[in-house]
């Protein structure tokens, strides 16, 4: 698995085909050593070159930064450019595709001394910063997206893959209030349907179904211990408030939509590893 996903490839041909002539692209195939694998008489011919290059792999390529892959060279010669695009499709899809590669982009603030973006100074106006380390088991989302969709498949929990196939959808088209709304769907809809799998009334409804996977599944499968379920409701039990903290009521001024949904696509991933993994082992 390379380091960015094939929607964070295609955006970042996107940002370059945007702002970069034909005579330009080819100057930067001919950098990169992919000539003979570039080229295309349209804009999008281009695009699709670029992005298969780097998809391909290869070995290592020079930019100023020293020798990095392929992917890394177009990812950041894409961010450099930025200033050009921030209102074009290109660069909302690049971000959102590198928010589920685990980088957030900082952008940096305008230069006091010029009218424009830091770039006029030749300074770039952004940096790639990884938000989750890389080197920490169980935190890269693209792995967690992924383990997570075949166990939502293996085990026909259809409801709630469609779910989170929507709030991935508007994710990357960053219609924030949908995603949100997709992804608490997804949390209550894969709880339901295991707890039905379990022979819980089809008829109860999700609290019904949460304490029933707490309290009557033995062993239980949401866990006491953990505070994953609590009987009587003297503790707020884990899923509770995390369904409480993916609902809120009201506006938060000052938190970034983006960043908030950044936060529940993250926190839902993982969560859903966690119990789809002992779904699967059977350790319930």
């Amino acid at each position: 698995m390379g380091e960015f996903n094939p929607m964070t490839i295609v955006a970042a041909a996107e940002v370059i085909s945007d702002t970069h002539s034909h005579s330009d692209i080819n100057v930067w195939e001919v950098q990169w050593a992919i000539s003979d694998r570039g080229g295309g008489s349209s804009k999008s011919a281009r695009v699709s070159s670029l992005a298969k290059a780097a998809l391909s792999g290869g070995p290592p390529v020079h930019t100023e930064a020293g020798l990095v892959t392929l992917e890394r060279a177009l990812v950041e010669t894409a961010l450099s450019y930025s200033s050009r695009v921030q209102n074009e499709t290109s660069w909302r899809r690049l971000k959102a595709g590198l928010r589920q590669d685990g980088f957030e982009v900082l952008e940096r603030p305008m230069d006091e001394n010029h009218s424009g973006w830091a770039l006029q100074t030749k300074q770039p106006d952004v940096t790639l910063i990884r938000m989750l380390p890389s080197d920490v088991p169980g935190l890269d989302m693209r792995e967690a997206e992924s383990e997570v969709v075949q166990l939502l498949r293996k085990h026909g929990l259809v409801v709630a893959d469609g779910h989170l196939s929507r709030a991935i959808s508007a994710f990357q088209r960053g219609e924030w209030s949908g995603a949100n709304g997709e992804l608490r769907n997804f949390l209550e809809s894969y709880l339901n349907e295991i707890a039905i799998k379990f022979g819980c009334d089809q008829m109860a409804d999700s609290r019904q179904k949460r304490d029933f996977l707490g309290s009557v599944v033995k062993p239980p499968f949401l866990l006491t211990e953990y505070n994953e379920w609590n009987a009587g409701g003297q503790k707020t039990p884990f899923v509770q408030a995390l369904l409480s903290r993916l609902h809120p009521h009201g506006g938060h001024p000052g938190l970034s939509e983006e960043e908030d949904a950044t936060f529940r696509l993250q926190i839902n991933l993982v969560t859903a590893r966690l119990f789809l993994r002992r779904l699967d082992r059977g350790s319930y």
